[in-house]
């Protein structure tokens, strides 16, 4: 699916702004409320989370649907054009109507889809509603239970009890917009590149028409040849070779474009020349040995929760660069695409994750909802949405060069029988679908040890979280050591041959909590634990990265082990640094991008 742009043939109109809003009583649909303005309606922002927005608790724990609305004008000359309806992400599951008619159901909260209108929007004033529901069970990515409780003098209440620790925000979080092409369009496009120079495109299109392709670099110059010579191509499916090529990497993320006509449609597509391969226990990057620094990042801020906020995303950017980082993994859902194009052009490499996290019945990373152990893979019935979101996120994120490897799970129990059997063939796909063949991972949790895990000899890279000191050996940070150096001496002789980079480690941390001895919960603490697991990492050489957790503190459910929410962040739910941000600015600006343990 092709990111909406304007071109000299195409026109993008955004649906984002004030909307009306309601929470559904229970008859919303019975009562059809898409057929008509809604009544008693309040003032909703697009895209946002509507849950921290209004300061109403109804709202903010609302279970199951709710509805907005507005309405748009229709041109009769926008008529004449293939006229598409596209929403970024609506989470998790959207009916979408105009003017009363059904057009479209999805399902998953974090990637985009999109519906012709065509017969039936009409030239004028149209009528949008979406209704949209918030609830997860074990269909669902992420998963969760419903769960009815009886209590005196109030009866029957439903609650949603989400299998994963970030709050669960709801609503239109991405940007909503229309837009047109000609009827004879470009559908899709694929980009390999190799170090060389060498540029594959394969170019789907719906219709008739001439093709033409080209590349232009960053200044606009036509800068590829055909084998023929010339500086275009032909045809749906070819090669272009650049002569010098400028290679994308952190230092220099550089940018080309790729522009391809068909009939009267236009479109560009930016890319980078990059690879990416594991081989011997190493991580490379354009051929050479890579280690990321970084974080597992949320999408979550103050009032917006988890809407699309572009402020939010650059100074996030920005932190990053200051801190040294030049990696982060999409924990747990896809982010943005505005994000991921940001990524692209700032140089920071992304591990791109589907919303596959709660795929464990016996644990979850608070250890509040314990279920039956060993009972996953009988109860999850998630296999085919999980098809689904793996080849909609590859689908829509293929062509980003930020984006240096798939990851098709967060902490599952990927040690119960049956994982293997689940999680083998979704590994699988993502390799088929993805034309650049990344590396694909499953992020594996403490429970699932070089002797217990059933996936990873089918992985290409172990990612592993993993909380000595925090969730065990609490305040013991020399049990702790001893524990994860243990650890990583079983996994490196079990796989030699498979980097191993930790995606998630650190400790809940009160900013402006100090003490003289590092105790539980202080910055001193969550500075010395960093500082232990990274003298560890440093005596292991395939240990190819480390990925801290969290980079800002966030939401979450309430319940006794969060106080307003996970504080493992190193910067603030505002972003402010706490103490640890300058330890690890000082040892990520030590540490190179390219061959850090090589000795080069």
């Amino acid at each position: 699916m092709l990111y909406p742009q304007m071109s000299e043939s195409r026109t993008v109109i955004s649906l984002d702004g004030i909307w009306n809003f309601k929470l559904d009583n229970g008859d919303g649909f019975e009562e059809k409320w898409p057929e008509r303005k809604l009544s008693d309606a309040r003032p909703m922002p697009v895209p946002c989370s509507y849950n921290d927005v209004a300061v109403d608790p109804e709202i903010r724990d609302h279970i199951g649907w709710v509805f907005y609305q507005r309405d748009f004008y229709i041109t009769n000359q926008m008529l004449m054009s293939r006229l598409m309806l596209r929403f970024g992400s609506v989470t998790h599951t959207a009916r979408i109507y105009l003017n009363g008619n059904l057009l479209c159901e999805h399902k998953g909260g974090f990637l985009p889809f999109e519906v012709r209108l065509n017969g039936f929007a009409r030239a004028g004033s149209n009528l949008l509603t979406v209704a949209v529901d918030n609830r997860v069970d074990n269909t669902t990515l992420p998963a969760g239970r419903l769960v009815t409780e009886s209590y005196p003098k109030i009866g029957e209440v439903t609650r949603d009890y989400p299998n994963f620790d970030f709050y669960n925000y709801a609503g239109i979080m991405r940007p909503v917009q229309i837009y047109a092409t000609p009827h004879d369009y470009i559908e899709d496009i694929s980009i390999q590149t190799a170090l060389d120079g060498e540029v594959s495109y394969q170019i789907q299109c719906s219709g008739e028409g001439k093709m033409l392709v080209f590349v232009q670099d960053a200044d606009g110059r036509i800068v590829a040849w055909g084998d023929d010579g010339r500086i275009v191509a032909w045809g749906d499916d070819g090669r272009l070779k650049i002569d010098s090529p400028v290679l994308w990497e952190p230092s220099n993320p550089y940018l080309y474009t790729l522009t391809v006509t068909f009939g009267d449609d236009i479109y560009r597509q930016t890319f980078g020349i990059r690879t990416v391969e594991v081989r011997g226990g190493r991580f490379l990057l354009n051929g050479k040995p890579f280690y990321f620094k970084g974080f597992g990042k949320h999408e979550d801020s103050p009032v917006h929760g988890r809407g699309f906020d572009s402020a939010m995303n650059v100074g996030d950017i920005n932190l990053l660069k200051w801190i040294g980082a030049n990696s982060f993994r999409t924990s747990h859902y896809p982010y943005s695409e505005e994000m991921m194009m940001l990524c692209d052009r700032e140089g920071i490499l992304v591990i791109d994750e589907v919303p596959a996290v709660g795929l464990h019945t016996g644990f979850t990373a608070t250890g509040m909802l314990g279920g039956e152990a060993n009972g996953t893979w009988t109860q999850m019935q998630t296999a085919e949405h999980h098809q689904e979101v793996i080849s909609q996120m590859i689908a829509r994120d293929k062509n980003h060069p930020c984006v240096v490897m798939w990851s098709v799970a967060n902490e599952p129990a990927s040690e119960e029988d049956g994982a293997a059997e689940y999680f083998r063939p979704l590994v699988e796909l993502a390799r088929d679908c993805d034309p650049q063949h990344r590396p694909v991972t499953i992020v594996q949790y403490g429970g699932a040890t070089p002797e217990t895990s059933k996936v990873s000899d089918f992985i290409d890279v172990l990612c592993l979280n993993r909380y000595f000191g925090w969730y065990s050996q609490e305040g013991r940070l020399d049990l702790a050591e001893v524990m994860l150096e243990d650890e990583l001496k079983r996994w490196t002789e079990k796989y030699p041959e498979k980097p191993i980079l930790f995606t998630e480690y650190g400790a809940d941390t009160i900013s402006g909590m100090h003490d003289v001895i590092p105790t539980l919960f202080s910055e001193e603490y969550q500075e010395a634990l960093l500082a232990m697991y990274h003298q560890v990492f440093d005596r292991f050489p395939t240990v190819c990265g480390e990925q801290a957790w969290n980079f800002a503190d966030f939401a979450t459910a309430e319940n006794i082990r969060r106080v307003q929410g996970n504080k493992k962040g190193i910067f603030t739910r505002g972003r402010k640094p706490k103490k640890a941000a300058f330890s690890l600015k000082e040892r990520w600006e030590s540490i190179p991008d390219f061959d850090y343990k090589t000795g080069k």
